[in-house]
């Protein structure tokens, strides 16, 4: 069993071979049997454009069978945005929001209380508020395509969407994304593994900013999937735009996070714990403005209130790699999907712990597949 004790961040650094600033643990680097991990690293192999793959090795979102994900990245490629589509006629959605500055769209509809009971896409998006406008592209698409909830006279899509904020990065206080992104990310949607890193919503997301200005880094797009025996499968995405740090939720090591002047990680828990975070806030109080935006899927049957529930136990995936999380400076958002394509009998508790398990391992492939901005440094440009 110890050729299966690689943390997440060791098979990150197998799995991009040799990520600058990454490498295998002591442990692992001593294990003879290192070999045979291909498994394990399988699960962290990062998808590229137009990459064709068996189903089955799919690691990412779109192993769930029903979804495709789309992304556009603007010119300049410092924001963009992420679309799930949803194949037919829609499925149960649901929305866990915890974070202290949201900007959302149609989240209330997604309530058990109320009527809609189905989502035919949802929108990822950088550019702030601004941002909530890739959603209009989006139900442009579908509209064309005859898809939304019937009301008769015509179809009304269902598009949910959140925005993080990055317009301090490059130009994106006047680039922002809005209808044309949303259009051209559904519409380049695919059942391909999802490509990640710096593209779509997470092309401008930083993390590690509670260290002050000039001391982030690169956050990103990120995706994982859990597959069980009987034909089960739980999968995340998630735009990782987070004042705090990003931790290995297996070892509680910072992977990527605020820096000190010699560039080692600062550590937003001893900042917090020595008082040297509260001294800095107090100098300057206003929370800065974050947000990670993000969705769990499963090829199960739920209910609304089901899925729902889903949402809200993914969203645990959160305070396990991000510490900390659910600040007010950051609007973090979890959507829920469950596609019905598997007839299996779903229990929810098992699959909402699976999707904060999926959700955590989504946001280590966001940082650690990552490239760098100017003066933003990725994972990957870390010193050994």
């Amino acid at each position: 069993m110890k050729r299966y004790a690689l943390s997440l961040v060791c098979a990150a650094c197998l799995s991009t071979d040799g990520v600058a600033g990454l490498k295998p643990c002591t442990t692992c680097e001593s294990d003879g049997g290192l070999r045979s991990t291909s498994n394990v690293v399988q699960a962290f192999r990062p998808a590229t454009a137009g990459a064709q793959s068996d189903n089955s090795s799919n690691t990412t979102l779109t192993a769930v069978d029903g979804i495709k994900v789309g992304s556009f990245t603007l010119p300049g490629g410092t924001t963009g945005c992420t679309v799930i589509l949803v194949d037919g006629e829609g499925v149960p959605g649901g929305v866990s929001q915890r974070g202290g500055a949201p900007g959302t769209r149609e989240t209330d509809l997604l309530n058990p209380l109320n009527m809609v009971d189905k989502v035919n896409a949802v929108v990822l998006s950088g550019g702030s508020a601004f941002g909530l406008d890739s959603a209009t592209g989006t139900v442009k698409w579908l509209e064309e395509h005859h898809i939304g909830w019937d009301v008769r006279v015509t179809r009304v899509p269902i598009v949910p969407a959140a925005i993080l904020f990055d317009l301090p990065i490059g130009n994106n206080a006047r680039n922002h994304p809005g209808p044309d992104c949303g259009y051209q990310a559904v519409e380049s949607a695919t059942t391909a593994p999802v490509t990640m890193g710096t593209v779509g919503a997470g092309a401008g997301a930083t993390v590690g900013k509670m260290g002050g200005a000039g001391t982030s880094m690169k956050g990103g797009l990120g995706s994982a999937a859990l597959r069980m025996p009987n034909g089960l499968v739980v999968a995340a995405i998630v735009a990782v735009n987070a004042a705090g740090d990003i931790l290995d939720p297996d070892t509680g090591k910072v992977i990527a996070g605020a820096r000190k002047a010699d560039g080692t990680f600062a550590d937003a828990r001893t900042l917090l714990r020595s008082g040297a975070l509260a001294q800095r806030r107090a100098q300057t109080p206003r929370a800065v403005e974050n947000t990670t935006i993000g969705l769990v899927a499963t090829n199960a049957k739920l209910t609304k209130a089901e899925v729902s529930r889903m949402a809200l136990m993914g969203d645990d995936g959160y305070a396990r790699a991000i510490f900390p999380s659910h600040t007010m400076g950051d609007g973090d958002t979890v959507f829920s999907l469950a596609t019905g394509k598997w007839d299996g009998q779903a229990d929810v508790s098992l699959i909402g712990a699976l999707a904060a398990d999926a959700m955590a391992r989504a946001l280590v492939q966001a940082v650690t597949q990552a490239t760098g901005l100017p003066n933003i440094p990725a994972v990957r440009d870390l010193k050994k």
